[in-house]
């Protein structure tokens, strides 16, 4: 019998080939700019779409985030898919006083904070985590723009709630107000 050392670690894909087969095909599909490495427990890096949801894009989405996308990486651990995979913003890059506060949605180690009521049992389709991913970028540049003064709790994948926000570009940055800026969105609830 051989002892702990002389054992040849399993990925967890050996162990779970349907469950790999499922990840590639699902984001491929919808999310054709990240490139799978199977490096260690294997990742994904690229960037996401700017909008990749279910409604039109905002007029002025491009002024807020710029013509890409989040640019991530999701580390899965040989854990997987029992375990979550890490997702990784690379850019925009949190700054390490964001890490610890809630309303950035981005834990201590600089990963999202992407499941925070919502359960992980293994059976999720990572394109679920992608597509919050998503929407944190958008919501990012909106706290960053100081426009709203922390992310929703349920992020704006399926909830318009900051839609609004974006069909005006952002306030310049020297501080003075653009047209409808300090009416905006004021007719109707937070969220």
């Amino acid at each position: 019998m051989p002892t702990p050392a002389e054992r040849t670690p399993i990925s967890w894909w050996a162990c779970e080939p349907r469950r790999l087969h499922r990840d590639r095909e699902e984001i491929t599909t919808r999310f054709p700019g990240l490139a799978w490495n199977n490096e260690g427990a294997g990742s994904w890096e690229g960037t996401l779409p700017r909008w990749p949801f279910d409604r039109p894009e905002p007029e002025h989405l491009t002024d807020w985030i710029g013509d890409e996308g989040l640019l991530l990486r999701v580390e899965y651990s040989q854990a997987y898919p029992m375990v979550a995979p890490r997702l990784v913003p690379l850019h925009p890059l949190p700054a390490p006083y964001e890490w610890t506060q809630h309303r950035w949605h981005v834990n201590g180690d600089a990963t999202l904070c992407l499941l925070r009521d919502d359960i992980w049992t293994g059976r999720e389709s990572v394109v679920d985590l992608l597509l919050k991913a998503a929407g944190w970028r958008v919501e990012y540049a909106l706290v960053k723009s100081g426009v709203i003064e922390q992310m929703s709790a349920n992020g704006i994948v399926d909830d318009p709630c900051f839609d609004h926000f974006l069909t005006q570009p952002p306030a310049p940055p020297d501080g003075t107000e653009r047209s409808n800026q300090a009416t905006a969105g004021q007719d109707r609830p937070a969220c």
